[in-house]
């Protein structure tokens, strides 16, 4: 298959306008999507221009709309493709999500379904202080009937942004502001990546580093660092949080015997939690050692350049853990 050199932005763009081209019901709605792009590019360029006003649809600053209007279009038919500038802001439309998209189909008896995606931004990348950084896929994990999915490369940002616009349910399409200019190898046409399907990025014997998003580059430089010390460490990129690949997880686990979970989520009740406990459910017999976590601290994103490299884990801390369990 070809492929070509892309930023993760413009995968994930690419993945949209394709699907667009392909089925007539997509759409794309935003604040700013038709002029810019939206406010980090994610909708790409010459979008607007291509498909026109109909289905580039800029929206008020007001998320309850945005996304309100989406299960309404979802449910007559078309494919919203939606966007929240920030992840920050998905509790001021978690009741169109949590309780409408997400159980439609359910309430419905199957009569009608919610097949939308919401594009949301996450991440402590700058200064942009509590309000504009936080991590929150756990809240949106909580939620039966919502899928949740995190790439970490500009091939998965394409692959799991045409699964998602084909998929029949709400899905939440996490794009972390760290990866969104790293460039990788995205192949052309009409790719696919499934979801609930995790990736090995790097093999290993010693430990398992389970992440997704942009905790999955930083395990894979905490494991190069490992490898120095003779630590051979296996990186999970888990690709979607719902659904959650059990099988590759225990697998890794069954050939390793120890786990570490990294997250840039805080770390009382974040998803990394879920994953120990069905680690701890379902394969406590594999473990040689306690289970460790690396997230950040239970605290409001600091403002400070200083304090947040401190908050936002890093390869070093993930190091730090590893070693408690060898």
């Amino acid at each position: 298959m070809e492929s070509k050199m892309m930023t993760f932005q413009a995968a994930a763009a690419e993945g949209v306008a394709q699907e667009m081209r392909r089925d007539p019901t997509v759409y794309c709605a935003g604040e700013e999507v038709s002029a810019h792009g939206q406010a980090y590019g994610v909708s790409g360029q010459g979008v607007f221009e291509e498909f026109g006003e109909k289905r580039v649809r800029n929206t008020p600053i007001i998320e309850t709309a945005i996304v309100g209007h989406a299960v309404g279009a979802a449910a007559v038919g078309l494919r919203p493709v939606v966007e929240l500038m920030f992840m920050d802001f998905l509790g001021i439309c978690m009741d169109e999500l949590a309780n409408q998209a997400a159980k439609m189909h359910y309430m419905f008896a199957g009569q009608y379904k919610a097949p939308m995606v919401l594009r949301v931004s996450s991440g402590a990348v700058r200064p942009a202080g509590a309000h504009h950084s936080q991590s929150l896929e756990a809240w949106a994990a909580h939620v039966p009937g919502l899928k949740i999915v995190a790439p970490s490369t500009a091939a998965d940002a394409k692959g799991l942004m045409i699964t998602s616009i084909r998929d029949d349910n709400p899905v939440v399409f996490i794009e972390h502001r760290a990866l969104l200019s790293v460039e990788g190898e995205v192949p052309a046409g009409d790719y696919t990546v499934p979801l609930g399907k995790a990736r090995v990025t790097r093999e290993g014997s010693d430990v398992t580093l389970v992440a997704w998003s942009a905790m999955v580059p930083t395990c894979l430089e905490a494991a190069g660092e490992l490898a120095a010390e003779g630590i051979d460490a296996e990186v999970i990129d888990l690709r979607s949080l719902i659904p959650l690949d059990k099988e590759a997880i225990l697998s890794s686990v069954a050939k390793t015997g120890k786990l570490v979970i990294a997250h840039e989520a805080t770390r009382t009740n974040g998803f990394g939690a879920e994953i120990a406990a069905m680690v701890a459910d379902e394969g406590f017999d594999l473990l040689k050692s306690p289970i460790r976590r690396v997230t950040a601290p239970d605290i409001p994103v600091p403002c400070s350049p200083a304090l947040l490299k401190h908050f936002v884990p890093n390869a070093q801390k993930i190091r730090a853990a590893v070693i408690t369990i060898s």
